[in-house]
């Protein structure tokens, strides 16, 4: 659920010029554009509060409230992942130049086909809805470290428009264009690879550092020809619930920002950008989660109270 700006400048008791402010400097995540006109998620901080503010042991202490409460049915979970899986595969589709609107990738998730679209897009669509229905099958049977032959198989779903390249290191050399670093030697992928994840399942780093910093590297290396980069935000996805959090989505319209990331970690070694990212959109959604258990217990105590009479 969303808030014009107006209202949004009424809860958070700053102007609305602030709040256009803060979108260019790009401190509100999950915001929208419709008809010209900002919106921004009900959930999300006021980014003013959190100056300051260590978001991991923020995000942490939420989680706390979370655990208090009484935990969703199976089916209640599971249309919630549902409607996230949706929004989750436009937006990083769309940021990889998918051009399918929000309304057709829902269709899509139906088994529609969609007129003068083409083709693979709708194999991209297809292939993200079952490489993250196999990350949540996964997490349910309690799955431990990450391992290559999970990678591999989570890039063989995505990229299910290319048999040949899917699952399968890339054999040839790359230059990704506007980036400022130059991604691995085809002969080095899999042993980088490898060092990459005997670091991630050695640290003991707080989780969400260790998965930002593991994103970077990752998309660094660029293992396969394509899908490098929703193969990548899938599994930060797959690491924050295997670790007790929420799957994040990061929005097209954010992706100025996570373009930034990278540019940032790969020139000046700064983490904070890609960290910042990924701890304000697990907040965002904590906030959501914790609204509609408050909500939901509201409505529970509400029709005990109306029985009772």
């Amino acid at each position: 659920m969303y808030l014009t700006i107006k209202q949004t400048s009424e809860k958070w008791n700053i102007s609305e010029q602030d709040i256009l402010n803060l979108i260019n400097q790009n401190k509100i995540y999950g915001f929208i554009k419709e008809d010209n006109e900002y919106k921004i998620p009900m959930d999300l901080d006021n980014p003013l509060d959190l100056v300051g503010v260590d978001l991991l042991e923020l995000i942490d202490k939420r989680m706390k409230i979370i655990k208090s409460f009484t935990a969703f049915e199976e089916h209640e979970l599971n249309c919630i992942n549902k409607d996230f899986a949706i929004e989750y595969a436009y937006n990083s589709n769309a940021i990889e130049g998918n051009t399918l609107s929000l309304r057709e990738v829902y269709l899509i998730f139906k088994g529609m086909v969609i007129d003068n679209k083409p083709l693979q897009e709708h194999l991209d669509i297809i292939g993200h809805k079952q490489a993250f229905e196999y990350i949540l099958d996964l997490i349910e049977n309690k799955h431990s470290l990450l391992t290559e032959d999970e990678i591999k198989k989570i890039h063989n779903l995505v990229l299910i428009h290319d048999w040949r390249n899917a699952g399968v290191y890339r054999n040839v050399p790359v230059v990704i264009s506007d980036s400022k670093h130059d991604v691995a030697n085809v002969y080095m992928i899999q042993t980088k690879i490898q060092q990459l994840l005997d670091w991630y399942n050695n640290s003991i780093e707080h989780i969400i550092k260790k998965i930002a910093k593991f994103h970077l590297d990752f998309e660094a290396i660029h293992p396969f020809i394509d899908g490098n980069g929703r193969t990548g935000r899938l599994l930060i996805n797959f690491e924050l619930m295997k670790n007790g959090y929420y799957p994040i989505n990061i929005k097209y319209i954010n992706r100025n920002l996570y373009y930034q990331a990278f540019d940032d970690y790969y020139c000046k070694n700064d983490l904070s950008t890609m960290l910042n990212l990924i701890a304000n959109y697990e907040l965002l959604r904590i906030n959501y989660f914790i609204r509609i258990f408050s909500d939901r217990e509201k409505l529970i105590k509400q029709r005990e109270e109306e029985n009772n009479k």
